[in-house]
């Protein structure tokens, strides 16, 4: 039986799997050194995000009631 035919696929897959293996390392060193610049809807919509967190916590400030301690009543007994 002739297995140079296995043998030569094998390689052939093995060197397929090394060029794929390479090309995703290219590609991740090409993404990685791409300088992203937000354009005008992507910096107002981070603004925003910004001014509603912002907001949000002087409304909390504003309106949150602080929690009284539940665990005593007023006189201190538990037999009223």
């Amino acid at each position: 039986m002739n297995n140079w035919h296995n043998e030569f696929m094998a390689e052939y897959h093995r060197q397929q799997i090394l060029m794929d293996a390479e090309h995703l390392r290219l590609e991740k060193i090409a993404v990685k050194s791409r300088v992203v610049h937000p354009r005008f809807f992507a910096r107002t919509m981070f603004n925003l995000a910004n001014w509603m967190i912002a907001t949000g916590r002087q409304l909390r400030k504003r309106y949150e009631v602080p929690a009284a301690p539940c665990s005593q009543t007023r006189t201190g007994n538990f037999a009223h």
